[in-house]
């Protein structure tokens, strides 16, 4: 990119925020309170203005900034361990609403894709959009065999921008590391990598329709949840064609109820189903919220199902951290806090001398008065929420995926609440929960554990009578070596070969000055002479002296 452009990019930025008075957020930091006083020279500043509040403020500019920086400030609204409370409801409301570029240069993006000519490719395709986002807009179209399908295509030169743009927040978020008190503590520049990985991700719809495959092979023998097909013949790197759903959006809850849709039974299946994907497959939809979430009513012969449709943000989870988090839902549910924090120890979440009693009753303090309400009235989001502005106290250094889980926590129980209030959520996911520790804590682990390595047993099973007696021969004939690469080891070995060099340059020195003595004495009766002895005594001895103090002095020169 030109620095030209670069330049006029930067006015441009310059000039939405003096509009919405980011001019006095700015100088009201306390680093530049000493020429706050420009903030009154500015002819801007002469009349009188009505801001509104800070967090209004934020995210009006955002959404003037353009698409990139209103998908910024969405996953920067994940980030509730880093932002105050007001500024993350308010970033929550970004909508990802962009105008359509032309059907005309859709048309021409899917035709280079192809190298043919629509008609060649489609029986039929819309050139105006169904709908549009900030990465990609899609089109209906009809495979030759009659098929209906989605085409998304992502937008034209947006690689380009997303440089130019994600350029200056790196630039931003350094300057806030440098010189804001608490840049170095929340990381700016980790938040925008964070996103840089993203939305370079989002851009790959081979990347997106591979999720969306897993997820559906995840799903293959389950009557809750449809995900569309994935034809991959026709996806390319900017092009993702796929079956396409017809449905009701989750948020028509009138139409749903309509339908005949049992609004209850939808709710906890849909929760059961998120838990599901957490805990059995460690592979989760990660974008969920309803303008990308439709349900399919049920028939008599098939049962009612969801049908996510935008697969470009998914989130996974460790077997580690697995394991931890179902324990601390389980230990929040007993009350047990002392487990609790024992858990965020034992997991390295927070540091290992962090004293667990001090720890513990933070955690009390928190959780209590949430506990104090009906089951259905506490939100997991919330809870986990809290738990993290907490552990922030002790040094928990905030994971992406557990940040990822908790923003897609909140917006499957928002979801789950709109279309029946009085959901109990725990209720809801203890079947996926109680799953997951059967299958991955208890018995049917070691069992699950033996069948995985029995075909890796069974084909070493021969060989160990053989390695058994070249171990032995080795043992008895002195040969059997063990080598480690273990640092700590190597580190250990060093040492004891520095302090053989060095007590053998001693007993060298030392042997040499004794040397030099025993010629010395050799002088005769009378008392000799130092002048008359010969160069070679002073040169044993000496060297020898000289040999002796390096060895025992050398880590203090």
């Amino acid at each position: 990119m030109s620095a030209a452009r670069q330049f006029l990019r930067v006015l441009a930025i310059q000039r939405v925020l003096v509009r919405h008075g980011f001019d006095e957020l700015v100088l009201s930091i306390p680093l530049l309170a000493s020429v706050r006083f420009l903030l009154y020279l500015l002819p801007w500043n002469w009349g009188h203005r009505n801001y509104a509040p800070r967090a209004d403020r934020i995210r009006a500019v955002l959404e003037e900034l353009g698409p990139l920086f209103v998908k910024f400030g969405q996953i920067l609204s994940t980030r509730r361990d880093l932002l105050p409370d007001d500024i993350a409801e308010e970033l929550a409301k970004l909508q990802d609403h962009v105008p359509p570029f032309p059907g005309v240069e859709a048309r021409a993006l899917v035709e280079r894709a192809y190298g043919r000519s629509v008609e060649q490719v489609f029986l039929t395709f819309d050139p105006e959009p169904l709908a549009s986002a900030s990465i990609a807009q899609v089109h209906a179209a009809q495979l030759s065999d009659g098929r209906e399908v989605i085409v998304k295509v992502v937008r034209p030169n947006l690689r380009q921008t997303i440089r130019q743009d994600i350029a200056l927040m790196y630039f931003l978020a350094d300057l806030a590391e440098r010189y804001w008190a608490r840049g170095k503590q929340l990381k700016p520049t980790r938040v925008v990598s964070e996103f840089e990985k993203t939305i370079l991700d989002e851009l790959d719809m081979m990347r997106e329709a591979a999720n969306a495959s897993q997820l559906k092979r995840n799903f293959d023998a389950e009557e809750g949840i449809h995900v569309p097909e994935i034809y991959w013949d026709y996806t390319r790197q900017n092009v993702l064609v796929m079956e396409r759903v017809s449905g009701l959006n989750i948020n028509d809850v009138a139409g749903l109820a309509a339908a005949g849709v049992d609004l209850k039974e939808l709710a906890e299946k849909g929760i059961e189903i998120f838990f599901t994907q957490v805990f059995r497959d460690h592979f989760f939809h990660a974008d969920v919220h309803p303008g990308n979430l439709f349900v399919i009513p049920g028939n008599g012969a098939e049962p009612t199902r969801f049908a996510p449709v935008d697969f470009g943000i998914m989130g996974s989870l460790s077997e580690f951290d697995q394991r931890y988090l179902a324990e601390n839902f389980y230990a929040f549910l007993k009350r047990d806090y002392r487990r609790v924090a024992e858990l965020h120890v034992e997991s390295g979440w927070i540091p290992r001398d962090t004293r667990v009693d001090e720890f513990e009753f933070a955690i009390r303090a928190v959780c209590e008065p949430v506990f104090d309400r009906p089951m259905k009235d506490i939100s997991v989001g919330d809870l986990l929420l809290r738990l993290f502005q907490t552990a922030q106290r002790f040094q928990m250094e905030i994971l992406p995926q557990l940040l990822l889980l908790q923003k897609t926590m909140v917006n499957v129980e928002g979801i789950g609440r709109q279309l029946y209030p009085e959901l109990d959520l725990w209720r809801a996911a203890r079947p996926a929960l109680e799953n997951f520790m059967r299958d991955r804590v208890g018995i049917r682990r070691l069992v699950n554990s033996f069948k995985q390595s029995a075909p890796s047993w069974a084909e070493r099973l021969p060989e160990l009578p053989l390695l058994a007696l070249e171990a032995l021969d080795q043992l008895k004939n002195g040969r059997l070596q063990v080598h480690t690469s273990d640092p700590m080891m190597n580190q250990i070995r060093m040492e004891i070969a520095r302090f053989h060099r060095r007590l053998l340059q001693v007993l060298v020195g030392m042997g040499a000055v004794i040397c030099a003595a025993i010629l010395f004495g050799d002088q005769g009766d009378a008392t000799p002479m130092w002048g008359a002895l010969p160069v070679s005594v002073w040169l044993l001895g000496l060297g020898g002296g000289a040999l002796t103090a390096y060895a025992l002095l050398r880590d203090r020169l």
